[in-house]
């Protein structure tokens, strides 16, 4: 009797699969506790758990972030990519970070008709829009924007805050690329970016492909993180 094969990155694959899967419980059960503690009036307690499950939850979008990765590298990632509404995507995807918004005090704001349809990849879109979210809820003074636009045969998603904006360097160097490098005084791997570009590319129609840009300004002023899907 042989024993199977079984590759590192499958094992790796594996692995990264449960502990999501933990993460997903570990979170639901803290939300639970954090309810309790807002609901009987421990706000110090509340605000306290509210970073904890911040954390939890952008350790658990960048472990799916690995996972399908790991899948598109591999040609067994199942795209699909149909006709979505925009407007749905979006408020379900701040319906999912609703608790860690909550507890930072933070407001996000959804601009998008309710007639905005395109065709995406919906898990990987909304992947981006995830990791665009954490971005933000990192450097935001108290504010989120997010908009979706059909602008000139594209679908533009920008994600904005009200924070200090993306240094020079970034901007200069091309955020993406840039990002792309581990920082071990920041604790930045540039997944995200790297992710969010990978997501954009994968997208097209005909000669027009998708793309990821950071800027500062938009409506608050500070940094702006925009996907254009063709």
């Amino acid at each position: 009797m042989t024993q199977e094969k079984i590759s590192f990155t499958d094992f790796i694959a594996s692995t990264i699969h449960d502990m999501k899967n933990s993460l997903n419980v570990q979170v639901t059960a803290l939300e639970k506790i954090a309810k309790q503690c807002r609901d009987r009036g421990d706000m110090p307690g509340f605000e306290d758990l509210g970073h904890v499950i911040y954390q939890a939850n952008r350790m658990n979008s960048n472990l799916i972030q690995l996972l399908s990765l790991y899948k598109l590298g591999n040609a067994i990632y199942p795209i699909d990519i149909v006709e979505h509404s925009i407007a749905d995507l979006i408020h379900e995807t701040v319906l999912q970070n609703r608790y860690s918004m909550e507890f930072k005090g933070v407001a996000v704001v959804v601009d998008c008709a309710a007639d905005c349809y395109w065709y995406i990849d919906r898990d990987l879109v909304e992947g981006v829009l995830i990791n665009a979210l954490n971005n933000a809820y990192n450097y935001t003074k108290d504010r989120i924007r997010i908009a979706a636009s059909i602008e000139e045969g594209f679908l533009v998603l920008r994600v904005e805050d009200n924070g200090r904006g993306y240094p020079e360097s970034m901007l200069l160097r091309d955020g993406v690329s840039a990002n792309k490098n581990v920082n071990f005084l920041s604790g930045s791997t540039g997944l995200g970016f790297y992710f969010s570009s990978q997501v954009a590319n994968m997208h097209k129609n005909g000669i027009h492909q998708g793309s990821l840009t950071i800027e500062n300004g938009g409506a608050y002023g500070g940094g702006c993180f925009v996907v254009k899907l063709p």
